[in-house]
């Protein structure tokens, strides 16, 4: 019992905590998978099961990490999405949107690509090829088991990703969402965007990379309805060539663009590569300053919480934004407690999956709640604990109690 094979990047601090929670619980260590030896051939479920004698007659718990911050797994992702990726398990299933892909990147040319830091390769691309190889995993644990015990469905994690699909998942939940301006096919441009604002009187908004996470590609923008002058709070960046295209990327602090060309440009590349635009609903306030909340649910219950205070729009952490209690920023018992259903509302939407960080707003003025984000990898939280266990450690002793008819067998729903 409490066996688990970890889909993950070796040495980060997602891996290297969650082995940390395991020995400190008396677990065995999780079986590593890693992203690139997956990516490149080199192992595969089957293969792990087999040299680490593990048995097919009592599947592990499956825990699939964030694919992130190694710079070789995003290259061959970015190959897997591309649209002359040669592979027999290539499967589009779970891109539930124009599967076309915007400035289309040849395979040979994502493997040829030389990190350059902060730099946006090619984010609709990079999902594509991770919807893939997420498909191509579910396909392989049910050859192996016949009820694979997921933490986190691979369906699921692709549905979390791809804000659209969120949304519309957390909609037809009746849970609280910020209104949606448009279907996201009815905004290619940057022009329809403007259009479609003054028809809707929506002035203020979030326009959202569809697969983006941390921040990257999140744009708050506000176009004053009488002087027509633009405001965009963003950590895009964009730098123009006369004989190349424009590279974007990520500056990592807040800029406040103001220049009409340049807020276009920036708008253009998000719709092409696949956005969710939603009403900027006002922030509940500490002082003077704005906050929002992301709220850890574990097996359908609410456990570590951190209320995100901020001057700015945006609140991710890493953005100087001050990490606080909810009892800090002065939220009544009421309040917290309205969070932290609403949080475990939007994970049960998701059916076939266990962890998730949710990211709930407060309005300003009735502290109404609105769920913003549900982040199947938004675990990674420092100085945080609940009932004495940091995250990880809360996770394992939650899902080594439960019963494996509690945990997920991969079943499939439709909205």
């Amino acid at each position: 019992m409490g066996l688990m094979i970890l889909i993950g990047n070796p040495g980060n601090r997602r891996t290297t905590g969650l082995q940390a929670a395991r020995a400190k619980l008396g677990l065995p260590p999780a079986v590593l998978l890693t992203y690139i030896d997956l990516l490149q051939g080199k192992a595969s479920l089957s293969s792990v099961v087999q040299s680490s004698g593990l048995s097919t007659n009592e599947p592990p718990l499956l825990r699939l990490d964030a694919p992130g911050e190694q710079f070789e797994v995003e290259s061959e992702l970015i190959a897997l999405g591309a649209p002359d990726a040669t592979s027999s398990d290539i499967d589009d299933r779970w891109l539930r949107y124009d599967n076309s892909v915007f400035q289309p990147m040849s395979a040979r040319m994502a493997r040829g690509l030389t990190e350059i830091n902060g730099k946006l390769y090619h984010p609709s691309q990079w999902f594509r090829g991770y919807s893939r190889l997420l498909s191509q995993l579910e396909r392989e644990a049910k050859q192996l088991w016949n009820e694979p015990r997921w933490m986190n469905a691979p369906e699921d994690i692709a549905a979390m990703f791809d804000k659209r699909y969120t949304h519309q998942v957390l909609s037809a939940a009746g849970l609280p969402i910020p209104r949606r301006l448009a279907p996201p096919q009815a905004v290619p441009d940057y022009d329809t965007l403007r259009y479609i604002m003054m028809t809707e009187r929506m002035h203020r908004i979030f326009i959202k990379l569809a697969a983006g996470s941390g921040a990257c590609g999140v744009i708050a923008y506000q176009v004053n309805p009488i002087t027509g002058a633009e405001s965009a709070v963003t950590t895009i960046g964009v730098e123009n060539y006369m004989s190349r295209p424009p590279l974007f990327y990520n500056v990592k602090k807040l800029v406040n663009y103001k220049d009409h060309h340049v807020i276009r440009q920036m708008i253009n590349w998000l719709l092409g590569h696949g956005a969710h635009i939603e009403q900027w609903v006002p922030k509940a306030a500490h002082g003077d300053r704005t906050f929002d909340i992301r709220q850890l649910v574990v097996a359908g219950g609410a456990c570590h919480s951190i209320a995100r205070v901020s001057r700015t729009p945006i609140t991710n952490l890493h953005l100087d934004s001050d990490r606080m209690s909810l009892d800090d920023v002065g939220l009544p018992i009421d309040i917290q407690a309205s969070v932290r259903h609403c949080a475990e509302q939007a994970l049960a939407a998701f059916a076939n999956s266990t962890v998730a960080g949710i990211d709930v707003l407060l309005s300003s003025g009735s502290l109404r709640p609105y769920v913003l984000d549900v982040n199947p990898f938004g675990d990674l939280l420092y100085h945080s604990h609940y009932e004495g266990h940091d995250p990880y450690e809360w996770e394992m002793k939650r899902t080594a109690s439960l019963p494996s008819t509690h945990l997920l067998e991969g079943d499939h729903r439709d909205v």
